[in-house]
């Protein structure tokens, strides 16, 4: 039997929406916490801030003037006896990383107390930017962020940021699945048309007027063309103010302080991996084996099938995340993937996502015998953990836990080719996308391709080219497995079929 005093559960849950009439009342990220976090500390029935042992934080971009984050959190909700962390970067499994590791400080009894938070206020820190306030990252701020390592090499064909480089994996994937072009975008029609109905149904959620699968695929000036096959309505929305946070404890204190079993949210075995930082040193796009080892991992250390599970939270910040991670699982096609509402409807404030996912998880599962399982991953499906909890005791769940599984994604991961960055002469597609300005124009067409002898290497469309545009975008015809040639010049590097 697991000792009460080793046996995490959470407590509190809180979460804040922050949508002032005037940007200039609107709070910062450090005031969306500690409103979330003392919302969970009502939500625990009181009094469990001042005794925190840890507090941890999730980084975050809005506010670069926050940089001592986590110490002054803990200021403010008067947790001057706890350690701090801050994440050391904002990768969207941050917080269920930090779950894990709460899990492990309660289990080894390092700790009887902790919270974890994070928010963001990118709707106001955009606004500030616009009006010039000092100290603001003007511009695009997700594209811009400081901790993003550049890749020159990529830079020059314009993939920098998240959304220009999932379409890649989104293009890779369908095709190793055998769809068309129209069959993948209905799969996400009816994927992202669900979220909305859950966001619909979510307090917490930020947009929840729901959607329709048509309205999310048909590209028009109110969901434009992102990159292909991506419309505005599929990505991330990181224009929000939002933030949240919860309470860890062992069910020991929880008791100790009055909380009824009925409440607490029993906290399983976790598992984590990575994928190689730079996305040009991937095996390949059309699969992740860190997602696939940590995925799989998790249930075998919880001793579960899929079919044990009533909820899932399988990250969305672009379709090709839980398209992958359901196929991995066997998640069946016609049940949700979020609790929240997605990254597109429940919103996306940057790294703190599946804080939101689990405290609307802890909520589901309250008074039930379910259980959830929360997926999130960071980068270009680059960091990935994922967490069982449940609504009941789980048997033989004993902490601390080693949760890295980076051995098993490893012995999975296929040979790296190696890269050419000056290539010319005939390659294969190995997969592509188009990228759009915000005038619903293609800016260019990229394209990853493959040598003949297997070396990776990156070719560019111009977007005066309109009959290869055409091409790569309309669906007549696949795309990966093509072939063309590479040529030197003016323009630079230019791909032709």
């Amino acid at each position: 039997m697991t000792d009460p005093e080793r046996q995490p559960v959470i407590v509190g849950i809180g979460q804040i929406n922050d949508r002032p009439e005037d940007w200039r009342d609107g709070l910062d990220a450090l005031g969306l916490m500690e409103a979330a976090l003392k919302r969970a500390e009502t939500d625990a029935g009181g009094s469990w801030l001042p005794d925190l042992d840890h507090l941890a934080t999730v980084d975050q971009l809005s506010c670069p003037e926050l940089t001592t984050l986590a110490a002054d959190l803990a200021e403010r909700i008067g947790a001057t006896e706890a350690s701090v962390e801050t994440t050391e970067m904002p990768h969207g499994d941050s917080p269920v990383r930090l779950l894990n590791d709460a899990a492990n400080r309660i289990g080894a009894g390092e700790a009887r107390i902790i919270a974890i938070a994070g928010g963001e206020a990118l709707r106001t820190a955009a606004q500030r930017a616009k009006d010039g306030a000092a100290g603001m990252r003007p511009g695009d701020i997700l594209r811009g962020a400081p901790k993003r390592k550049g890749n020159p090499y990529r830079a020059s064909f314009g993939l920098t940021a998240p959304v220009d480089l999932y379409p890649i994996y989104e293009n890779a994937t369908r095709a190793a699945w055998g769809q068309s072009l129209g069959e993948g975008q209905a799969e996400t029609g009816a994927i992202w048309s669900r979220m909305a109905q859950v966001a619909a149904e979510t307090e917490g959620a930020w947009i929840r007027k729901g959607a329709t699968a048509e309205e999310v695929i048909t590209p028009g000036p109110e969901n434009r063309p992102i990159a292909h096959p991506y419309t505005k309505l599929m990505v991330a929305n990181a224009s929000v103010n939002q933030g949240a946070g919860f309470i860890v404890t062992s069910l020991a204190e929880a008791r100790r302080r009055g909380v009824a079993d009925y409440r607490v949210v029993h906290v399983g075995y976790g598992a984590a991996a990575k994928e190689p930082a730079e996305f040009l040193d991937r095996a390949s796009y059309d699969r992740s084996p860190s997602m696939e080892a940590v995925l799989k991992a998790t249930l075998d250390f919880n001793g579960l099938e899929v079919g044990d599970l009533t909820h899932a939270e399988l990250y969305s910040c672009f379709p090709c995340v839980p398209k992958m991670a359901r196929r991995i699982l066997g998640w069946p096609a016609d049940r949700p993937v979020t609790v929240f509402g997605g990254l597109t409807f429940g919103g996306a404030p940057v790294a703190n996502y599946m804080g939101h996912a689990i405290v609307c998880m802890v909520a589901l599962l309250r008074g039930t015998p379910d259980k959830g399982l929360a997926y999130g991953n960071g980068g270009i499906v680059t960091t990935n953990h994922a967490i069982l909890l449940s609504g009941a005791p789980l048997d033989g769940v004993r902490f601390p836990q080693d949760y890295d599984v980076q051995d098993r994604a490893d012995a999975a991961r296929g040979p790296v080719p190696a890269l050419d960055e000056r290539y010319a002469g005939p390659v294969t597609v190995e997969s592509w996308t188009v990228h759009y300005g915000r005038d619903l124009r293609p800016l260019r067409g990229v394209i990853v391709a493959r040598t003949p002898d297997g070396k990776r290497t990156l070719g560019l469309v111009p977007a005066t080219e309109s009959v290869a545009i055409r091409a790569l975008t309309d669906g007549a015809v696949e795309i990966v497995g093509r072939s063309g040639r590479i040529k030197t010049t003016d323009e630079g590097r230019i791909f032709r079929f």
